[in-house]
């Protein structure tokens, strides 16, 4: 039996799991917070010391966590830009998060290849405000001092391996997390470097992108170092997802990614195409409004929280009695209509319950999510099980719903750190590989996430119905939206 460690950056704490190789077994567990000084407003920064990373590191290290630990795999948040100058230093803090800021420098980009079309071609995705490139357009306009000093791009995960490894000359990422920068190919398996200048206005140099089971490194102490990857691939990873298999995470915003052998080029930029963690690709769709729209509808009910909502709209039964909720409240990407507002339509005297609406606000967010999944669905990607994350994944309205609405196997997996999972599988992958144990092409099995297995049964041509009366609402309102 070996034992490897998986570790999560996120953006609010480090956690790091230690494993059995074979099984996936968990052994122990660490955990520190990250410190958010410096926030506007008590939420997180946009702008952070990436040595606040290591500090939270060592803490959850602490105690001999990594005793008997022969390699590390490295997760960590995704969109994390960290610029550094010709001496390996950061210019400035790291740009992370979603950051807003960045939302003119993405419409200039789109503009300035020639459009969406062109950046799907080119990328496999449009510029968005959280993306590296965007935020190389960012520091060249406001801080161009910050732009000119700039000559190493990293991301977070990267700069944690190099960090590990001792800063070698030699700079290392993964095809999952150079995918999610807007300056990489998952269909060419290639750099664009004449998108990263046109964004900070000159070349910089960029990490080497190594294979699913290749090595970064080996510390002076012999620890392997994986290759390591974005939080979203080391989390599918973790959760053992597959072809014919889909996540939908149900956070503020939404988001649906599948499994599939090739990359998508989407000239509507619904489709954001991105690589995995085991050579396969993982087309994301992302939606504007889910749990948001919950909150939104709790609030105007005057109900305490979402188990609340959600006791309210098992009162009532599939279809809202009529009432259609188009959950579109901070504009929408899929469909594109950033300026748009929500919908609720179907109100008739008899509708006019707090229950029906409560219902309308599950149905109408789930719906969404299937609209995203048609998009997938629409390009050939199998989905036949779905996962579905997030705390709201366990709302009895929710599991009420889904299976039906989504047409097809609903898997709620239990709560667990399922990125620094996919980093120690990482791990033991690239270990059993140096150590001619295990086939390079071919992950590790490990155990499948204990999970409740929700299936469509006889509701689900109550709930195609549902979905019918939402398409059509949404036909109404927004003729053509998706075919745009």
């Amino acid at each position: 039996m070996g034992i490897v460690a998986g570790l999560d950056s996120s953006p609010d704490f480090t956690r790091i799991v230690v494993c059995d190789s074979d099984t996936g077994a968990v052994l122990r567990q660490g955990y520190a917070p990250h410190p958010v000084e410096g926030a506007e407003g008590g939420g997180r920064p946009s702008d952070v010391d990436p040595q606040a990373w290591l500090l939270s590191l060592g803490e959850a290290a602490g105690g001999g966590l990594l005793e008997g630990v022969q390699a590390i795999g490295v997760s960590a948040q995704q969109n994390g830009l960290v610029p550094l100058d010709v001496q390996g230093n950061t210019v400035r803090p790291a740009l992370v998060g979603g950051d807003k800021r960045a939302q003119v420098a993405a419409a200039d980009l789109v503009d300035a290849l020639g459009g969406r079309e062109a950046w799907a071609q080119a990328v496999g995705c449009v510029p968005q405000a959280a993306q590296p490139v965007t935020k190389l357009r960012w520091l060249n306009k406001t801080e161009p001092e910050a732009a000119l000093r700039t000559t190493m791009l990293m991301q977070a995960h990267d700069w944690l391996v190099w960090q590990l490894l001792g800063r070698p000359v030699r700079r290392t990422t993964d095809r999952g997390g150079a995918s999610g920068t807007g300056y990489w190919s998952a269909a060419t398996g290639a750099y664009r470097q004449d998108l990263v200048e046109l964004a900070l206005g000159h070349q910089a140099a960029l990490p080497d992108v190594l294979g699913p089971s290749e090595a970064a490194g080996t510390t002076p102490e012999g620890l392997l170092i994986s290759a390591g990857t974005g939080e979203t691939m080391a989390a599918a990873f973790g959760l053992g997802i597959g072809l014919g298999d889909a996540v939908v995470s149900l956070g503020a915003s939404g988001s649906v990614m599948a499994v599939h052998p090739e990359a998508l080029v989407d000239s509507s930029g619904m489709i954001t195409s991105l690589a995995d963690a085991t050579g396969m690709h993982l087309p994301v769709v992302t939606t504007l409004n889910a749990v948001r729209a919950l909150r939104g509808a709790a609030e105007l009910l005057g109900v305490p929280d979402l188990e609340g909502l959600s006791d309210l709209a098992m009162k009532s039964t599939p279809g809202a009695h009529g009432l259609v909720m188009l959950p579109y409240l901070e504009g929408e990407r899929t469909p594109n209509l950033p300026h748009t507002a929500g919908t609720l339509a179907g109100l008739r005297r008899e509708s006019m319950r707090p229950e029906h609406l409560a219902r309308a606000a599950f149905e109408g967010m789930l719906c969404g999510l299937a609209d995203a999944l048609d998009v997938l669905r629409g390009r050939g990607v199998d989905v036949r099980r779905i996962f579905l994350l997030g705390p709201t994944a366990e709302l009895p309205a929710v599991q009420a719903v889904a299976p039906a609405l989504f047409g097809a196997q609903v898997v709620v997996p239990q709560p667990a750190d399922y990125a620094a999972l996919g980093a120690a599988r990482q791990a033991a992958w690239a270990l059993g590989a140096s150590q001619g144990t295990l086939d390079p092409r071919l992950p590790p099995v490990w155990q499948g996430a204990v999970a409740q297995v929700l299936e469509p049964g006889e509701e689900l041509a109550v709930g195609q119905a549902v979905r019918q009366q939402y398409v059509s609402v949404r036909e109404q309102a927004h003729p053509g939206a998706f075919r745009a």
